[in-house]
């Protein structure tokens, strides 16, 4: 699977979360239907079939992303 640009990941990342902010305003049909859009390119973009799962994998691969490993618990 071809994967995506970090920096074309991260402009949809941020326009994702943009939108995510304007529908929660205004729940405009525009600003939904364009949420779709870039929903469908991060999932299609990462190998994944829903948003949420999207997110997360495009986040891993952006420069500087660790992978969240909390299976060792220090005292």
């Amino acid at each position: 699977m071809p994967m995506a640009h970090p920096a074309i990941l991260q402009n949809l990342i941020e326009q994702y979360d943009t939108l995510r902010i304007l529908q929660a305003h205004n729940g405009d049909a525009e600003v939904q239907e364009r949420m779709d859009d870039i929903s469908y390119t991060l999932c299609v973009s990462t190998g994944t079939r829903d948003i949420d799962a999207a997110l997360i994998a495009a986040r891993h691969q952006l420069p500087g992303a660790r992978p969240q490993d909390d299976s060792l618990v220090r005292s």
